[in-house]
């Protein structure tokens, strides 16, 4: 259950964004209701998430890997039921996507780049961060710096929707329903 209301105040600026929530993702997204009690949070909120959506200097299936990395480390059931519609909606493997949280375990189903990609947003998430120069200098040979960079920023920004989102006591909405893996028979 919610630590907050999802039902903020009925200004222009929570119509307009329950609009464009509902005209991109089919519905009106919890993290977006919770801020809507705060308009300066909410649009500084929209826009960081606007400018990040135009970063294109990272694979987006890397990007992905280590979104659901940092969610996963969290605990951040609502991320990860999103990041599941969103992987969906890249196209991503969804039997890669299941593994993440597990990719320890799994580590035969992930590219040798794609394991440094989950260590260094596991990494980035601990509280201490645990980077080493290693894991660093590695990533940077591989991806070089502009996609080191945004590796970096995409996960220290799915660390702040991870905890807000955790805080705010939210849960997933259903989105990973959309896009579940059939069993196999």
């Amino acid at each position: 259950m919610a630590r907050i209301s999802l039902t903020p105040p009925d200004t222009l600026l929570n119509r307009v964004a329950a609009w464009y929530s509902r005209r991109g993702y089919g519905k009106v997204l919890a993290p977006g209701l919770a801020m809507g009690h705060n308009a300066r949070v909410l649009l500084a909120y929209v826009r960081l998430e606007r400018a990040a959506a135009r970063w294109n200097g990272l694979d987006p299936g890397l990007k992905h890997l280590a979104v659901m990395a940092s969610a996963a480390r969290i605990n951040c059931s609502w991320c990860m039921d999103f990041g599941h519609w969103e992987a969906h909606e890249l196209g991503l493997p969804m039997e890669k996507i299941a593994m993440v949280p597990r990719w320890r375990a799994d580590r035969a189903a992930f590219t040798e780049l794609e394991l440094l990609v989950l260590e260094y947003a596991e990494a980035m998430t601990e509280t201490e961060p645990r980077v080493t120069d290693e894991l660093a200098a590695a990533l940077l040979r591989r991806l070089g710096a502009a996609a080191f960079v945004e590796l970096t920023a995409v996960v220290g920004l799915e660390n702040y929707r991870s905890r807000v989102n955790s805080a705010f006591g939210l849960t997933g909405q259903g989105f990973s329903n959309a896009c579940a893996v059939p069993s196999r028979p």
